[in-house]
């Protein structure tokens, strides 16, 4: 965390930062520090189990974990580097930090962990190492020695499809709100009640017109400031518009009904470069149909050539149109990094393709539990949260870039230790069991370190900051108990040969390029 902010306080001498990236450096900071450690330590002390010595034992540690960080922590920051497509400080500022924080994390555990390792020896080896089996028997035991993941797995082997079905219903329910999700901007709701910002507005709001408090800018480049017919003409069009209830200028206050003497104070809507309006809704800010006004008075243009519309509601909308139509974008960018890193280190199109779409699945039900949350506002009592009926476009697009690579986290753990106990064993089955005993401890701990973090900023009293918090630790905890814990080995031993199998091309490009965790190493004598 402290090298991330060193690195981001030199960056932001250069371009603007958004302070909430401190919000993600100490999240990701300690979450992906500790994920990295837990891996390698795990895999130290294995290697220690198995007799080898310190120098083999880490050797092969870095051989196999190690390339697993580095998978992991390319993932990661793919899905990050994809906030950089959107043209908002918020989201970029995202971007920088957790690509930085990442890269530090990774860093830290592929360099000085392993120097401290060295120094420590061998005084980290297990006392009783558990032992998994040769072959995968198809019933679990209570007396098994086998790490509580790998009975797991077994239990899951029996009966594939009841598991996958199971699990895929779950997600489903969960993630049926968010069809209606309503993605808008945050306003003074999403501070705490007793802000002086937002007791101010909330008075405004319920004892007061407050379109007054956020009028529309219009500007009309080139028009003369003192050719009262065309400005009156401009301003009985727009009147015409509903919603609309009075527009100012440098003629005066113009109502439907009356006409206000101009005064000096008027003086502000006359230049040289042209005149602007400033226009009145009936309609308070977060009406939905304030969108409507924006956009007929952008169809507006009366005796005008062309005019601009502003302020701040016009902001708003502008923003969520932005945002919104940069997604795609950003999904193909985060679908076609990590497809590539995870065929890389698999070998198989089909366990990349399911990776990306159980994680699209698994975020989808968490989004779904968001809305049912804060867009609906159930549970707001509890939460301490005044729901708006929308929610902020920016934090699912940021959740899903943050959670979708926390999950490919996990998912580069267990598919790279299948895919070694595949390669040791060829045996499907066997790979499954063992590789989801091997790291399902890990990831259960690494999860519920994340979650630890996330619901400590789901503690804060702004209600944006609230939901990124309670949303990463909803979808961490989805996707460490439902996904991998049963859905992924269930999918795994239903595909069956085919997790293995990649067309002829690909299979030539995967031995050239691809990654193998059980190359041949040297061994002292």
């Amino acid at each position: 965390m402290l090298g991330t902010f060193a690195v981001l306080s030199l960056l932001a001498v250069l371009i603007e930062v958004s302070i909430f990236a401190v919000n993600l450096t100490t999240a990701l900071g300690l979450g992906l520090a500790i994920d990295y450690s837990l891996l390698i330590v795990a895999r130290y002390r294995e290697e220690l189990a198995a007799d080898r010595t310190v120098e083999h034992a880490l050797r092969r540690t870095l051989q196999t974990a190690g390339r697993t960080v580095v998978f992991s922590a390319a993932t990661v920051a793919a899905s990050l580097v994809a906030l950089v497509v959107f043209p908002v400080v918020y989201l970029r500022s995202f971007a920088y930090a957790g690509v930085i924080v990442v890269t530090v994390a990774a860093a830290s555990a592929l360099v000085v962990l392993p120097a401290l390792l060295a120094w420590i020896g061998p005084r980290l080896a297990p006392r009783t190492p558990p032992r998994l089996p040769t072959t995968a028997p198809a019933t679990a035991s209570a007396t098994d020695p086998e790490p509580f993941w790998g009975r797991q797995a077994r239990r899951v082997l029996r009966r594939p499809a009841l598991w996958a079905i199971g699990s895929a219903v779950v997600l489903a329910a969960l993630a049926i709100p968010f069809a209606g999700v309503d993605p808008g901007r945050v306003d003074d709701r999403a501070l705490p009640a007793d802000a002086s910002a937002r007791r101010a507005t909330d008075d405004l709001r319920e004892h007061f017109s407050f379109g007054e408090a956020n009028p529309i800018a219009v500007f009309a480049p080139g028009a003369d400031p003192d050719d009262v017919d065309t400005l009156v003409s401009y301003e009985q069009a727009v009147l015409a518009i509903p919603g609309v209830v009075r527009v100012d200028s440098t003629i005066g206050f113009t109502r439907s009904d009356s006409r206000v003497p101009p005064r000096a104070y008027n003086e502000r809507f006359r230049s040289d470069v042209g005149t602007w309006f400033s226009v009145v809704s009936w309609y308070d800010p977060d009406d939905p149909r304030v969108d409507d006004v924006v956009a007929a008075l952008r169809a507006t243009t009366g005796p005008y050539d062309e005019v601009l519309v502003g302020g701040p509601l016009a902001v708003i909308g502008d923003t969520v149109d932005v945002v919104v139509g940069r997604v795609p974008l950003a999904l193909a960018i985060v679908a076609a990094i990590t497809f590539t890193l995870l065929f890389l280190l698999t070998g198989s199109p089909l366990l990349a393709l399911k990776a990306v779409v159980l994680n699209v699945a698994s975020l989808t039900a968490t989004f779904g539990a968001l809305v049912w949350v804060f867009q609906d506002g159930h549970l707001s009592d509890l939460l301490g949260f005044t729901p708006t009926g929308e929610v902020d476009v920016f934090t699912p697009i940021l959740m899903f870039c943050i959670a979708f690579g926390l999950s490919m986290d996990y998912e580069v753990f267990v598919l790279a230790r299948v895919k070694e106990e595949y390669d040791l064993t060829g045996s499907n089955r066997l790979a499954i069991v063992n590789g989801l005993a091997r790291t399902g401890g890990l990831v259960t701990a690494a999860a519920v370190v994340l979650t630890i973090v996330f619901v400590a900023i789901a503690t804060s009293g702004v209600a944006v900051v609230k939901m990124l918090g309670a949303g990463l630790a909803l979808a961490v905890l989805i996707d460490a108990f439902v996904v991998r814990a049963t859905l992924t080995p269930a999918l795994l031993a239903l595909a069956g040969p085919l997790n293995w199998w990649a067309p002829r091309s690909l299979r030539r490009f995967h031995l050239r390029w691809g990654v193998w965790e059980t190359d041949p190493l040297e061994v002292p004598s």
